[in-house]
């Protein structure tokens, strides 16, 4: 294993200037995110069943006193902040357990039991959280669950905290917004590979624990590993304004589409005056594009939304909490929070669009735009998991596209084919190396960082190139205050040394693929045929699904995979019938007589289609380059 290089003067330097720039003296978040503890758990090992660890906290124990050389002071700070773990009262009846995996569990009591709001990652690591809140709060039975939005981290342990067989029998309602399970399925699965090899790079999953590696992902430490789970939502809020009761705990739902995720709500427990923010208001900017990819996020509608919520809320508003960080008290306080958040959108949104008009690009405008002075120095503001700097690139991209009207830029050649061209105009590899490390003892880590990474592309097994862009990277890493733009940087400095690490987590399990609709299995496979390859290829396929009367053709023929559920002449090659249950089974590639029959699949006609079928699919790389061509 390689080892990590000290910081250069110029970021201890840098270091500094942030701690001069910024208002350390300001401990107020360290009193909130310690407030109301209950208990801990220690330690904090949470093991899935083969006793493989599936998060630690403890490992980010190294997070104490000030911040080392290596680490820009406000992550560290934040980090901090973010790595307390325990069971916390919010407000008498409301709990969280934070520190336990990258978001937040919350627990509401009811009449008889407990609700459970945004239940983690993993399985695992929501039953620890549950197990610990019972421990303090009594052996109180799941009532209810809410899903808050889409994203994994806030509906994968759900099988941690209550079980399909409940959730069937009408003993625990499942509330979610409008549209959750279409976007928690596709965005795990269409581009589900790319995203979690991405993912890797942008939670630091292969970084060392320490001041040289990983210190946390700025919205939570880092994603847990364990086992992903998903049950389909039985109550849709579809409203703003709608209320439901249940268990005696009554909600008051506002709908924020389009914001941190496609559906989201927040909601609103009047009988306690606590509003739950979901993403919307954290103690950090949020993506509008997160690093991992996604659609790009709508600030606008975001800005629209927390004033919102002001109007519809805070009057009688006594509590701000969300599924990451800590909750913030006071009526005052909690206005000024939500507004500063709302603020901080709203700037970037049309500054953003300001500049464009006067025809400055994204690179151009996100290097340029300060926030106000208010904005800049509340804590809760600042890039650590979203950046100012990607945040207007993100809304370039959503109002103007991938082109900055350019020509030079209309038609460039692939990375490999730039770094060749770059490699020889500057004189060849040595010679770019040479100058490069100049660079390098200046401090003009960014410089270093794109003429390197063009011998990288040129020369892959150039070992004197990959040392020189991994020191490079590593630097960039040190000075970050985003946690996540530190992960990526360290963590393509530790591929460059050490080789590949992979991907730890898949977001497309087995209970995410069990909710896709036949239309979103029937697209799941048409992503992975391999075009050029199919052209001359002609088949169809019918797929009967006996439990909802449906029937569907399938088409294979100019490369393209196609569908209709309508009711097509003449006989298809070969026809499948099962249920929507034994469905998914054909989207994992379970495309033998074997396999269809171990999953309750009949078929009929020409089996060699399948095989055929087969033949064209080329399933995504999960360990697919980054750094290196």
């Amino acid at each position: 294993m390689s080892i990590p290089k000290p910081a250069t003067p110029v970021i201890v330097q840098h270091q500094q200037a942030v701690r001069d720039a910024l208002p350390f003296e300001d401990t107020q978040d360290f009193d909130d995110a310690t407030r109301g503890l209950i208990a801990k758990r220690l330690p904090n090992a949470i093991t899935a069943e083969d006793g493989t660890v599936v998060w630690d906290n403890d490992t980010y124990d190294f997070l104490t006193g000030d911040a080392p050389d290596t680490v820009n002071p406000s992550l560290w700070r934040q980090s901090k902040l973010v790595a307390e773990q325990g069971l916390y009262e919010v407000v008498e009846g409301i709990y969280q357990v934070r520190g336990f995996d990258l978001a937040n569990v919350t627990f509401i009591e009811g009449d008889t039991g407990v609700l459970v709001l945004d239940p983690l990652v993993t399985e695992e690591t929501a039953a620890a959280a549950l197990s610990l809140y019972r421990e303090n709060r009594g052996d109180r039975p799941v009532t209810g669950v809410l899903y808050t939005h889409p994203h994994v981290d806030h509906f994968g342990g759900v099988k941690g905290v209550t079980t399909q067989e409940d959730v069937d029998a009408g003993r625990v309602p499942i509330i979610a917004p409008e549209g959750f399970t279409e976007h928690a399925a596709s965005e795990n699965v269409y581009a589900g590979t790319a995203m979690a090899r991405r993912s890797a790079y942008m939670f630091g999953a292969a970084l060392a624990r320490g001041p040289q590696g990983a210190v946390g992902a700025g919205l939570g430490q880092t994603v847990s590993t364990g086992n992903i789970t998903l049950i389909a939502p039985t109550l849709d809020i579809t409203t703003t304004g709608q209320e439901e009761t249940i268990d005696g705990v009554r909600m008051i739902f506002q709908m924020a589409p389009e914001t941190e995720a496609p559906a989201e709500f927040l909601v609103y427990f009047p009988e306690h005056k606590a509003l739950c923010a979901a993403e919307d208001a954290t103690h950090t900017l949020h993506n509008l594009l997160t690093l991992r990819g996604a659609l790009v996020r709508n600030p606008h509608a975001w800005t629209h939304y927390l004033t919102e919520a002001i109007d519809l809320f805070g009057n009688d508003l006594e509590v701000v909490f969300a599924s990451h960080h800590w909750p913030t008290w006071g009526r005052e306080r909690c206005l000024r929070y939500i507004s500063e958040q709302r603020d901080l959108y709203a700037y970037l949104h049309d500054q953003t669009l300001r500049l464009i008009n006067k025809g400055y690009t994204g690179i151009e405008i996100a290097e340029h735009l300060p926030l106000p002075p208010a904005l800049e120095n509340a804590w809760h503001t600042r890039g650590y998991y979203g950046s100012v700097s990607h945040d207007i690139k993100a809304i370039y991209q959503r109002y103007m596209g991938w082109f900055d009207g350019n020509p030079a830029h209309l038609w460039q050649h692939p990375p490999t084919e730039q770094g060749k061209r770059y490699v020889e105009f500057m004189g060849g590899a040595d010679e770019v190396l040479e100058k490069a490390r100049k660079s390098f003892d200046s401090g003009d880590f960014r410089w270093v960082a794109e003429v390197v990474s063009h011998v990288v592309f040129a020369e892959p097994d150039n070992k004197a190139a990959r040392d020189l862009l991994a020191d490079t990277l590593e630097q960039l890493g040190y000075g970050a205050e985003n946690g996540i733009w530190r992960n990526f940087f360290l963590s393509g400095a530790t591929e460059l040394r050490e080789g590949q690490f992979g991907t730890p987590t898949v977001s497309a399990s087995a209970d995410v693929i069990s909710q896709l609709t036949p239309q979103m299995l029937f697209d799941a496979i048409a992503i992975q045929i391999n075009g050029p390859e199919a052209w001359d290829e002609k088949l169809s396929i019918d797929v009967v699904l006996t439990d909802i009367d449906e029937r569907y053709r399938l088409w294979l023929q100019n490369g393209a995979l196609s569908y209709s559920a309508a009711t097509q002449s003449g006989d298809a090659d070969v026809t499948l019938t099962t249920t929507t249950s034994g469905l998914p089974a054909i989207a994992t590639g379970a495309l033998t007589q074997d396999a269809l029959a171990k999953a309750g699949i009949e078929l009929s006609g020409d089996a060699s289609i399948l095989g055929r079928l087969a033949a064209a699919l080329d399933p995504g790389d999960k360990d697919f380059a980054i750094v290196t061509p």
